[in-house]
């Protein structure tokens, strides 16, 4: 791990995010691009965050690419970048990841600028947003195969690889749609999708770091300070939300990391809250049609359950982070195993 390059590359992310809030916060506040809340939310949503400025994540976009340029500058000045092939793998892993997550990001503003123009909290049809989703994922994979990264096996640790073939493709393509939107499904109360993602990052930074995949690390540590200083304006009571903008970047920069380094089974482990909250969501709704209107749970995603149930807003983020922390620990172990 090159802690020095990592530790400037956080502090600049965190820097930038957080002074950012600044400028961007009144300025989506003159513009009225304000939070319309679900009727079919906690009441008290409506009450207490209706009109919260969103599509904040623009914030740790800006300052995790940012950061994530000097850490590639900085790498490259101190003789760490490779671009001889095999090792250009490794960089062009880190930066298509970036342009995925950014990609992903975009289809997020567009479902946000609806939203706020339209003062509704539906933008983009469903429909929609999975077909912006498949394209990007498509890119992404043709991308990876015409910089040489070929490799279709997937690593079990403990138990050893399996090669799926042209399969590897439609799997993995279906994994990065369930959890880009899993992601989206976990920002739902103050400060959580920041906090878990912040926690999921820090995990991978270590592993990728065990694994010595440089430029990915540089990565997660961007995202990781982008989040830190983002959760300065979103911890509770929010003054902004990240809106899908934000969190469709960061469920990007999630299967970017995982997939990049090789790491797809360790991925899914690490991804253990956000694949728990999307699920709730497809239970609920496999239950309530197969029972003609009968709920499994009060209500989904899983943390609205736990509010329903008296839990406060930073006690369900403290949970699930401790839940993330456990999570990302887990699956440091299992990368160790990699080596072992």
């Amino acid at each position: 791990m090159d802690l020095t390059t990592n530790i400037a590359v956080a502090a600049i992310s965190l820097i930038v995010t957080a002074m950012l809030g600044f400028f961007i916060i009144p300025v989506l506040r003159r513009l009225k691009y304000g939070q319309t809340i679900l009727e079919i939310g906690p009441r008290w949503h409506k009450e207490t965050k209706q009109g919260t400025p969103t599509m904040g994540g623009i914030m740790f976009i800006a300052g995790s690419v940012t950061a994530f340029g000097a850490g590639l500058l900085l790498l490259w000045g101190k003789g760490l970048l490779n671009f001889e092939p095999p090792h250009s793998v490794n960089f062009f892993n880190s930066v298509s990841g970036m342009i995925m997550a950014i990609s992903f990001a975009f289809v997020g503003f567009l479902d946000d600028y609806i939203k706020v123009r339209k003062k509704r909290n539906e933008g983009l049809t469903s429909n929609q947003k999975i077909i912006f989703q498949i394209m990007i994922i498509a890119a992404y994979f043709t991308a990876r195969v015409i910089s040489g990264d070929t490799s279709t096996i997937i690593v079990f640790p403990f138990l050893g690889q399996l090669d799926l073939w042209y399969f590897y493709y439609v799997i993995m393509g279906l994994v990065i749609l369930y959890l880009v939107n899993a992601v989206n499904f976990t920002d739902g109360i103050d400060g959580l999708c920041g906090s878990v993602t912040l926690i999921y990052c820090t995990a991978f930074m270590v592993i990728c770091s065990i694994l010595g995949f440089s430029e990915l690390s540089v990565l997660s540590v961007a995202v990781a300070g982008g989040c830190l200083g983002f959760l300065i304006w979103n911890f509770y009571p929010a003054k902004v939300f990240m809106g899908d903008t934000g969190s469709m970047f960061l469920g990007g920069i999630v299967c970017a990391l995982g997939i990049g380094a090789g790491t797809e089974v360790i991925m899914l482990i690490a991804a253990a809250v956000y694949i728990w909250e999307a699920l709730t969501v497809l239970i609920q709704v496999a239950y309530f049609k197969a029972t003609n209107g009968k709920r499994l749970f009060r209500m989904t995603p899983i943390h609205h359950s736990f509010e329903l149930r008296g839990w406060k807003e930073v006690k369900i983020v403290l949970v699930f982070s401790i839940l993330a922390a456990v999570a990302g620990a887990l699956a440091i172990y299992l990368t160790n195993s990699l080596i072992a």
